[in-house]
C-alpha cells in the first residue's frame, strides 16, 4: 500500500507544489538570434576540466580545526580550499610512489 503524502503538513505543501509545477509552453519566437560575433564571445561557465579527466565530487567529514587551516591557508594562498586538498593529496601520492 502506498503510504499519501499528505499524512503530514510538510508531505501536505509538497504534494501542493508539486500539483501547482505544470510545464508551461515558453514562447521564444520574439529572442533573435546570436551572430557570429556574439556566439565567439561566449565563455563556458563553471569550472574547467583541469588534468585529463574532470576531477569527481565526493563528500568527506573533517574535523572543524582542520577544516578551518585548510580554509585559512587557501585563502592566504589565493586558491579554494578544495584546490589545496587536491594538491596536499596529490604531493602525498606522488612521494608515495
Amino acid at each position: 500500500m502506498k503510504k499519501s503524502r499528505e499524512s503530514s503538513a510538510r508531505g501536505a505543501q509538497a504534494g501542493k507544489k508539486e500539483k501547482d509545477t505544470r510545464p508551461k509552453k515558453i514562447d521564444f519566437s520574439d529572442i533573435p538570434e546570436l551572430s557570429k560575433r556574439q556566439l565567439a564571445r561566449m565563455r563556458r561557465v563553471g569550472r574547467p576540466t583541469l588534468g585529463d579527466e574532470p576531477r569527481r565530487l565526493i563528500a568527506i567529514r573533517l574535523d572543524p580545526k582542520v577544516l578551518g587551516w585548510l580554509r585559512r591557508t587557501a585563502k592566504k594562498k589565493g586558491l579554494p580550499y578544495q584546490s589545496l586538498v587536491n594538491q596536499i593529496l596529490a604531493e602525498e601520492m606522488r612521494k608515495a610512489s
